[in-house]
């Protein structure tokens, strides 16, 4: 009985929408986008400030400390790294570059961009208000784990050609 009532009221609200003009509909879509935005605008800028200050702080030099050249233990941190500061892709392949040049191994560099790239620690409230908490805490530790196999595959498959 719920889900014929269901059904039905479903298939009004569809009746309905299609009544109204296009113009409507769109203007309607666009207030209900401009509400989300504003509601996460003070997240997203204080998330944005946050990365801008780690990223003036922390000297170059500070990244050759940090790797001791462990095969099994740098791709690690180098996730974690990456993982906490977060960037955008334009600045990981300069900090990256720079890494290589300092001796720092491919398999490190390459967990640290992907990681840098798509796991964001410090954005994680701004990601937890937009997409929900589990949904959150699930893709970024996915993408964690996913950035230590891109690092190893890229290795092997540079090594090979």
């Amino acid at each position: 009985m719920y889900k014929i009532k269901y059904k039905i009221n479903k298939q009004q609200k569809n009746k309905e929408n299609k009544k109204k003009p296009f113009i409507a509909r769109l203007r309607k879509s666009f207030m209900k986008s401009l509400k989300q935005l504003l509601r996460v605008f003070p997240i997203l800028l204080g998330v944005v400030l946050l990365v801008s200050l780690v990223h003036a702080v922390l000297p170059k030099s500070f990244f050759v400390k940090l790797f001791q050249n462990k095969i099994y233990i740098d791709p690690f941190i180098g996730s974690f790294v990456g993982s906490i500061l977060a960037g955008n892709p334009v600045t990981s392949y300069i900090i990256g570059g720079e890494m290589l040049s300092q001796g720092i191994s491919l398999m490190v560099v390459t967990a640290f961009i992907v990681s840098w790239v798509t796991v964001g620690i410090i954005q994680l409230p701004a990601e937890m208000a937009l997409l929900g908490k589990r949904s959150a805490i699930i893709r970024n530790l996915s993408a964690f784990i996913l950035s230590i196999i891109v690092a190893i595959i890229t290795v092997i498959l540079y090594n090979l050609l």
